[in-house]
């Protein structure tokens, strides 16, 4: 049936059923059947998505796989992993150590700063002045270029390339690095790695004399602060012996003391004399006589401590206890100074002691290897993220298209 009879069809209107007679039943409707669906047939719009299927998912395939089996250069890799240690010893300085790790000041940790320092702009300028990185990474440039490098490439793009062709991983809980480095022939990749593994070492060994000098040259300014605090309460300790011309006014007050308890007994020998006569006789005429002895020694008794309490000693103007706090202050300032002396002695021996041993080192579990097989660049793995890239591009831009298009 043709679309042409089909529209016929569709717009002739139903036949009126016979109405009989006058009056008679009405004669039976007739049901209006819609024609059937004809077979699907091959439209424009399928070959135009088979043809965008081609020129989006299976052109890039082909040019993908012809480029990574036919003009993509071999990589070789070679591994080596190492970490930083630490010489344990044993002692204060170690003790110290701990303590500063429980006070905040550890920072982070040279494992850290090395897994850092190895994909820097340093570490690409030290190893391309030992190697011409540029030479070594552009010699298949016009045979590859898409896994070389540029000849004149700047700083910036050889340390892009540089972070691409070392793949490095580093366990933190552990404090492992891993390196593996690429390189288009084996000896240059294992000579690669061992330069790396050098310029860490060198990079550790900074951090050693940075921390040496460091630690020097707080344990001499400490040390420094120490003596000139020293000296200063030596100094002020002198300078109170010399204006109060008393050596120790401890030794001068008990000197001032044994006055008092010589009176003290003297006072209790004639209470005594006095009740004795008292008793024996009431009226003895000698009573009168110790009772103004007992009066005259409490009133020296009176006197002398009125003289330690507010007199001033010997034209200094001040007072015994005045004196007694300005000396003991003297001396606990001295004490103290000498505490910290000799503290700041120990630790300038301590760090004397620490900084003749190398306190970090890099061990190195793994050397780095010389490989036989080339596993870069890794074909399969490219290929297989490229179509699922590039399908799943595809549909997207399918289901975009036929999306605006039914919206038409």
């Amino acid at each position: 049936m043709t679309d042409a009879a089909e529209t016929k069809l569709q717009a002739a209107p139903p036949p009126k059923p016979d109405q009989g007679k006058k009056g008679g039943p009405k004669g039976p409707s007739v049901v209006k059947v819609m024609p059937i669906a004809p077979p699907a047939r091959f439209q424009q719009r399928h070959r135009r998505l088979i043809l965008s299927f081609f020129a989006v998912v299976l052109l890039p395939m082909i040019v993908a796989v012809w480029y990574l089996w036919a003009v993509a250069e071999d990589q070789f890799a070679s591994t080596t992993g190492f970490t930083v240690r630490k010489e344990e010893g044993g002692g204060a300085t170690d003790f110290l150590g701990n303590l500063g790790q429980f006070t905040g000041g550890g920072g982070a940790s040279d494992t850290d700063i090395l897994y850092e320092f190895i994909q820097s702009q340093g570490m690409v300028e030290a190893i391309d002045l030992r190697r011409d990185l540029r030479a070594i990474y552009s010699i298949n440039r016009e045979s590859d270029p898409l896994f070389s490098l540029e000849n004149d490439a700047s700083i910036e793009d050889l340390l892009s390339y540089w972070q691409r062709m070392v793949r490095i991983s580093y366990d933190q809980g552990t404090g492992l690095i891993e390196l593996r480095v690429l390189a288009f022939d084996p000896q240059t990749a294992q000579m690669l790695a061992a330069d790396i593994v050098a310029e860490s070492q060198s990079m550790i060994n900074a951090l050693n004399a940075a921390a040496r000098e460091d630690l020097m040259r707080n344990a001499v300014v400490e040390l420094e602060d120490a003596v000139t605090r020293l000296k200063t309460a030596r100094e002020a300790l002198t300078q109170f012996r010399i204006v109060t011309q008393i050596v120790d006014p401890n030794a001068d007050l008990q000197g001032q003391m044994g006055v008092v308890n010589n009176l003290q007994q003297q006072l209790a020998e004639a209470l005594i004399e006095y009740d004795e006569r008292a008793q024996a006789n009431a009226t003895d005429p000698r009573l009168l006589q110790l009772q103004r002895s007992v009066e005259i020694i409490r009133a020296r008794i009176a006197e002398e401590r009125e003289t330690f309490a507010s007199q001033e000693v010997g034209g200094v103007g001040k007072d015994y206890p005045t004196l007694m706090a300005e000396y003991e202050g003297l001396i606990v300032d001295r004490e103290y100074a000498e505490t910290s002396y000799r503290a700041a002695l120990t630790a300038l021996d301590a760090a004397r002691a620490k900084i003749a041993r190398q306190s970090r080192y890099l061990a190195s579990y793994v050397e780095p290897t010389l490989p036989q097989t080339a596993e870069y660049p890794q074909r399969l793995v490219l290929m297989a993220v490229l179509a699922l890239f590039l399908l799943l591009a595809w549909s997207i831009m399918a289901l975009i298209y036929y999306s605006l298009r039914d919206r038409r």
